[in-house]
């Protein structure tokens, strides 16, 4: 095997009696499976740990999970921005690898099928992806969420200028670590629960997994942080819990729409009707206009505008409920996905028009769009409404 790689790529640690042999790779480099393959024939370990959680293990092998999406129940359970996000983030490394003609997720792949083959156990030691998902959306702002959709939005024209060459350099740790400490930099909250949290995870999975010899297939990227915390102990439970929901967050759900119930009836009383009146004009206007764009931007049914126009204006008001979801679920009544929408998924999430295209990505962009027109509808009618004080 080459010293090189072994230098990079392959670092040896002991916990007890066990020796872990941690495998760093890119999640789209055909040479990162190649390693995988010869250092689990070379080796021959008792267990091989993966960096899976057992739905991602099921997905990556079973093609078809898309078909299974109950769209409507993701716009019920608030999961829209969410799913949208993971499916741009998904695109990403899709169109990569379509690029390096290889398939995402693939040294995790052959992780799997090389341990089969030399009869070793199989341990999937990462975080159940919906706990990582939940725990990163739970520490962002809507703010943050909104710009972190857009940063995706931009991604997806961004591929074509990244070689094979670039995704290995990915692998070295230099780079990486530089790449990182960017990340942390203008999103520490996704840093945290996206690598930090899943480096402990990670590394607590590996050094108490089965068997004496570990081979362990990590994403470079988590390779420095397994290294710094491998003799610190690790609350797996902790890991695993979801964190209460901000107590601000809540509060300002029920203050704001408060404070404007009471701002117009103030209007009322200290400018009399036509103020009053004035003042409900601008925000009907305000959040049903700028829904209402969202929703066009979207490219949603003309139903499914008109529902955002006449809803937004009352949702914003009501803690428990918001545009977007009632324009999403119109949405999918008016244009119900399909079979071959399902089944078109993987594909047209790889170009921002097949975003726009595909039935169940459009719902998704219709339910997000339409918040974020709503949400600036309201900072926008504020000022407005003031003026008649």
């Amino acid at each position: 095997m080459n010293d090189k790689l072994n230098n990079e790529m392959i670092h040896r640690l002991d916990f007890g009696d066990k020796h872990v042999i941690l495998v760093g790779t890119a999640h789209v480099s055909r040479e990162s499976v190649r390693l995988v393959e010869s250092v689990i024939a070379e080796t021959r370990p008792d267990t091989v740990c993966v960096e899976l959680c057992a739905s991602r293990a099921q997905s990556i092998r079973q093609k078809q999970r898309w078909q299974e999406m109950d769209i409507i129940r993701v716009i019920k359970e608030k999961k829209a921005l969410l799913l949208l996000s993971n499916l741009m983030l998904a695109s990403f490394q899709r169109r990569i690898a379509d690029r390096l003609e290889v398939a995402p997720g693939q040294e995790m792949i052959q992780a799997m099928d090389s341990a089969e083959a030399v009869g070793a156990a199989i341990h999937l030691a990462d975080r159940d992806i919906r706990t990582t998902l939940s725990r990163t959306w739970r520490s962002l702002g809507l703010w943050a969420k909104a710009k972190l959709l857009f940063q995706l939005i931009l991604s997806l024209g961004g591929v074509e200028a990244i070689s094979e060459e670039d995704v290995e350099k990915m692998k070295q740790q230099d780079m990486l670590a530089s790449i990182l400490e960017e990340v942390g930099k203008s999103m520490p909250q996704l840093r945290n629960s996206l690598i930090d949290e899943r480096d402990r995870y990670l590394t607590e999975k590996i050094r108490t997994a089965p068997g004496n010899t570990i081979v362990a297939v990590v994403g470079a990227g988590h390779v420095p942080g397994i290294k710094r915390y491998w003799n610190d102990p690790v609350d797996l439970a902790d890991l695993e819990s979801l964190p209460p929901k901000g107590r601000l967050g809540g509060f300002l759900k029920w203050f704001i729409p408060v404070c404007i119930c009471l701002l117009i009836v103030y209007g009322f009383f200290r400018g009399g009707f036509s103020a009053g009146t004035d003042m409900v004009t601008w925000w009907i206007l305000a959040n049903g206009v700028l829904a209402g764009l969202g929703a066009l931007i979207a490219l949603g049914h003309p139903l499914t505008i008109l529902s955002s126009i006449l809803a937004a204006p009352l949702t914003s008001l009501n803690p428990m409920i918001a545009a977007g979801w009632v324009s999403g679920i119109v949405e999918a009544f008016s244009r119900k996905p399909r079979v071959k929408d399902f089944e078109s998924l993987p594909t047209d999430i790889l170009s921002i028009r097949g975003f726009w295209r595909n039935k169940v990505t459009r719902i998704l962009l219709v339910v997000v769009f339409t918040n974020l027109g709503s949400a600036a509808g309201t900072f926008l009618a504020i000022p407005m409404m003031m003026k008649y004080l």
